[in-house]
């Protein structure tokens, strides 16, 4: 899978790319994580890529050439490796030809990016972020090659790195062979609609505080039950609103069972 990521600081992306998880997928080749800078595509003799606005306002923001130039760099260099890969036309909703690249622009004013958005574009085999900064991006450029909006909550921020980061993270980690164990992220907060259950390490008994006896028992059933119930507890008490929808989710599941059973 492969990132690229339009930006104005590459320095800030590839310091975190090149870390932990993220840096030993890169180096297994399971993905790829590609900063451009955006300074590069500029026709500007003095390098700019920002300018005032039309019809005042504080603050400078981004022009739409450069952003453009590099996307169309990146559409160009993807195509040249898969063939046949023309770039999205928003105004149009289609593509000359090929496959659809997405391209994801992060901004406050987006849904939320959730651990659903997040299995989607994992299924992507290229996604192109564009990081915003100063008061925003012109309009135009943003109608020409976004196809997806998206924020990581309702506070603003310096730049759209930092967002595109934690988009980058959490879809990366859903491709086979990156965590190692397929079973990491399948048990984890968000995959079934509830908050994760509490965990536990060595020692068993730590200031005082033990370990549930529940999970020193060797009895797996058991094990799942308190785990199950512990997601319920924790969920009703941080997200009541995930709880909900859960609640809600498995009684129609039972209703839907129950008029099957019924017309049987």
């Amino acid at each position: 899978m492969n990132f690229h990521i339009m930006t104005l600081f590459p320095e800030l992306i590839d310091g975190v790319a090149k870390t932990s998880i993220l840096g030993r997928a890169i180096q297994k080749d399971l993905i790829s994580v590609n900063a451009v800078d955006i300074r590069t595509y500029t026709d500007n003799k003095h390098g700019r890529v920002d300018d005032y606005t039309y019809g005042g306002g504080a603050g400078m923001l981004m022009q739409a050439q450069p952003i453009y130039d590099c996307h169309q760099a990146i559409v160009e260099a993807i195509r040249d490796k898969e063939g046949a890969v023309a770039p999205f036309n928003a105004v149009s909703d289609s593509y000359n030809e090929g496959r659809r690249i997405r391209t994801v622009y992060m901004t406050p004013q987006a849904p939320v990016f959730t651990q659903e958005k997040a299995r989607e574009l994992a299924d992507e085999e290229d996604i192109i972020f564009l990081c915003g900064h100063y008061e925003g991006v012109d309009e135009r450029v943003l109608e020409e090659i976004v196809t997806d909006y998206i924020s990581i909550g309702d506070y603003v921020l310096t730049g759209g790195e930092l967002p595109a980061l934690v988009c980058v993270d959490a879809i990366a980690r859903l491709v086979p062979g990156v965590l190692g164990n397929g079973e990491s992220y399948e048990t984890e907060s968000f995959d079934d609609g509830l908050l994760e259950y509490p965990q536990y390490s060595r020692p068993e008994i730590w200031r005082g505080r033990e370990v549930p006896p529940v999970l020193l028992s060797g009895h797996h059933a058991n094990v799942e039950k308190w785990r199950h119930e512990q997601s319920l507890i924790r969920t009703k008490e941080r997200r009541p609103d995930l709880y909900e929808a859960y609640m809600k989710a498995h009684e129609d599941d039972e209703r839907a069972k129950k008029r099957r059973k019924n017309n049987t």
